[in-house]
């Protein structure tokens, strides 16, 4: 049976909901829904196409840490408080996963935890090489 590994950013949060930032179990790596958030400030306040860029080079650092890259990524969900914005953010996103081409959906919703946050992204890897 493969071995679970739930791999934690350390916010206080976690502990509190209940939840890990991934969990990698065998070949597979489950990214949480992410936003550009950092020591309980919000990052890059109005700038969407910044927020997601900060969220893809942390899933980038953590699959990296993790024996994974953007290339074992297979599906990406994207929410986003405005759908208006889908062009900034998929542009952002395309420059990550143009070459991967993941299947992803991009819903818009109606709110996020924090009201300066415009975007939330969550993924899965599967590691081609495991």
């Amino acid at each position: 049976m493969s071995s679970r590994i739930n791999i934690t950013s350390g916010a206080k949060w976690e502990s509190i909901v209940g939840y890990s930032r991934a969990v990698k179990v065998g070949n597979i790596i489950e990214l949480a829904g992410t936003t550009a958030a950092q020591g309980g400030e919000v990052l890059h306040p109005g700038d969407v196409a910044k927020q997601t860029e900060h969220i893809l080079n942390l899933f980038k650092k953590v699959l990296e840490e993790n024996g994974s890259s953007l290339s074992d990524v297979v599906r990406t969900r994207v929410y986003v408080t405005n759908i208006k914005d889908w062009q900034e953010v998929g542009k952002v996103h395309g420059q990550f996963f143009g070459e991967v081409m993941p299947a992803s959906t991009m819903l818009e919703v109606s709110a996020l935890v924090d009201p300066e946050m415009l975007v939330e992204i969550e993924a899965t890897a599967i590691i081609s090489n495991a």
